[in-house]
């Protein structure tokens, strides 16, 4: 990642070890945060909260590190799994009331699939981590590339192509997704606890179906890391729930899991009803690099 001056006569390196990043995230504390590209020395597409001077895992890239184990670099948001997106791109931040409790949260777009989602996550000690979900909307017909949010409107505005590496056969396309007057119902905030998984949906649920433990799946694996390309699952197993709880706020529901502990990969499915009885199923994908403490109840 490389900082040009605005008069073109100097430039910096932020930080190195990207395979392919698409799009540059400028946070407003001046953080970036970068997706990468699953391959060679990338066991999985990532997501990277970038650390000036970090090394962000390609030993094919400039300057490596001598250790090539995973402690000689810096570690991911989130990994994500090839199914839920073959090739991630741009991520930015919703900057519209309208779009109700979204506002202020992350976005990723997806080259591979036309997909827009919703990352949640939390920093534990210096380490972000969290997951991703897919926005409840029909795939767009090209790759999603570039995005903005109109100050006129409040409504995102999304630019793609599509050519080698993605799913979807359009050559090119704008569009435009509008918040309608609905429920939307996802997870917007998680937190892996020393006792389980704290997440938080964008509304209100039924308590009865959020306590019933057979309404959700949990399974983690492992993935490795290597000169090869990509990383098939490792170590993978369904885990137990022992109890489900919703919180005083009505929209956090809090997972006990006995046996919780960092993962490269967790996938938590669910099967919920909202405040007003209405149904819906989901899943979140995310990775857990270190325990933190329970806020809830």
């Amino acid at each position: 990642m490389i900082k040009v001056s605005k008069d073109g006569q100097n430039t910096e390196i932020i930080a190195s070890g990207f395979r392919a990043a698409n799009g540059v995230c400028l946070n407003p504390d001046g953080t970036f945060i970068v997706t990468d590209q699953e391959g060679h020395w990338n066991p999985m597409n990532r997501i990277n909260w970038v650390k000036e001077g970090g090394f962000y895992g390609n030993m094919f890239g400039y300057n490596p590190p001598k250790d090539s184990t995973e402690s000689g670099m810096e570690l991911p948001l989130v990994w994500v799994e090839r199914d839920i997106d073959q090739s991630p791109s741009e991520l930015l931040w919703v900057d519209s009331e309208k779009w109700g409790p979204l506002n202020g949260k992350l976005l990723n777009l997806s080259y591979g699939y036309g997909k827009v989602f919703v990352i949640p996550y939390e920093t534990v000690g210096e380490q972000v981590q969290g997951g991703i979900v897919e926005l409840p909307i029909p795939r767009f017909s090209t790759g999603v590339m570039r995005g903005r949010f109109n100050p006129g409107d409040g409504q995102l505005y999304l630019c793609g192509l599509s050519a080698w590496g993605s799913a979807q056969p359009q050559l090119g396309g704008l569009y435009r997704i509008r918040k309608v007057d609905q429920p939307l119902v996802v997870p917007i905030g998680i937190k892996a606890t020393q006792t389980g998984i704290e997440l938080t949906f964008s509304a209100s649920l039924d308590e009865e179906s959020v306590q019933q433990i057979s309404n959700y799946t949990v399974k983690t694996w492992d993935l490795l890391r290597s000169r090869n390309y990509g990383s098939k699952h490792y170590n993978e197993k369904t885990i137990n729930v022992s109890k489900v709880e919703l919180d005083k706020d009505g929209k956090t529901v809090l997972l006990s899991i006995p046996d919780i502990q960092p993962t490269w990969v967790m996938e938590i499915q669910y099967q919920l009803q909202d405040e007003d009885g209405k149904e819906f199923v989901g899943s979140i994908q995310n990775t857990i690099h270190q325990l933190g403490n329970s806020s809830a109840l």
